[in-house]
């Protein structure tokens, strides 16, 4: 679930703008502006777009976030990048896929100014300088180009996406970045069964004097229901996390109920300060981004203008 969720929002952050596995640090910024030249080989000659004068003309919007809009062609060039990365390109998606693909761009939307109202500014640069690097990478300007016109990006729209996923990218970093890689944590091991009668069953053997771990071995062979260290919140069930935090070590639940089944925990030990697995690191800093984000959604003026 955590890396789905990663996966996810690094399809909306473009190019090489990722959400990496070892705990959301960022790699190399893309640039917003393609450069006129560079010092190792010759760049293409771009036009620099004409700035014609505002119109009465009505852009189609797809959102609008605190007053910044997503127009509908954005967002459907986004659709289309996102069926093409999935495998589902030429197929009706589902409307909460869709729906989905939207709330990502809000996202990265929402992360983009706060960037800007934390003083984040785009060195321009930076920018030329990483946009030879990705022209490298690729295997030179015109490949580069020959991408953004496959994935249906004019110069003006990539210029501008990069812009944005790099301040979105930045926030992110800043957001993840912040939580601590130790805190408090519980060792805790667990028998799960899938119906009352048998969660009550294994009560009345504890009960009797059996011992826990033999008898977590009964239903896990492998791992005798060993849960290993975790801080609080890093369960998905927060039925779990409130029992388990509330216990003692060597102390025994009673029987919890959550959608995968009945659970009965033992408190192994309990440390302070402990440092965290990656694992349950990336699982915080995962959390704390979708905490940020929910709130700022909810200080945000936010408009949809699709059907």
């Amino acid at each position: 679930m955590v890396i789905k969720f990663l996966r996810r929002l690094n399809m909306i952050l473009p190019v090489v703008i990722l959400l990496t596995a070892s705990g959301c640090r960022s790699s190399a910024p893309v640039p917003t502006a393609l450069p006129s030249n560079t010092p190792s080989s010759p760049a293409p000659v771009i036009a620099t777009p004409t700035h014609l004068p505002p119109t009465q003309t009505l852009v189609p919007l797809a959102a609008q976030v605190n007053g910044e809009g997503i127009t509908l062609q954005e967002y459907q060039a986004e659709l289309d990048r996102y069926q093409t990365a999935v495998g589902e390109a030429g197929t009706n998606m589902a409307t909460e896929e869709e729906q989905r693909v939207l709330e990502d761009i809000i996202d990265q939307v929402l992360l983009a100014q706060a960037a800007a109202e934390a003083g984040f500014v785009v060195d321009q640069t930076a920018l030329d300088n990483r946009l030879e690097q990705l022209a490298d990478e690729l295997g030179g300007w015109q490949i580069l180009l020959e991408w953004m016109a496959d994935n249906g990006y004019s110069q003006e729209d990539f210029q501008r996406s990069m812009s944005r996923a790099m301040a979105a990218a930045w926030m992110r970093d800043r957001i993840v970045n912040a939580v601590p890689e130790r805190m408090d944590q519980v060792h805790a091991r667990q028998i799960l069964v899938f119906d009352a009668e048998t969660a009550q069953n294994v009560l009345t053997r504890l009960s009797s004097g059996k011992d826990f771990e033999d008898l977590a071995y009964e239903f896990d062979p492998v791992l005798g229901g060993d849960l290993g260290w975790f801080p609080k919140g890093y369960l998905a069930q927060a039925a779990l996390n409130e029992v388990i935090f509330n216990i003692e070590p060597g102390e025994i639940s009673a029987v919890i109920e959550t959608e995968l089944g009945f659970h009965i925990i033992q408190v192994i030990e309990k440390a302070v300060e402990r440092p965290l697995s990656p694992d349950a690191w990336l699982s915080m800093q995962v959390q704390a981004l979708r905490s940020w984000l929910g709130e700022r959604r909810n200080q945000s003026d936010l408009q949809y203008f699709l059907p």
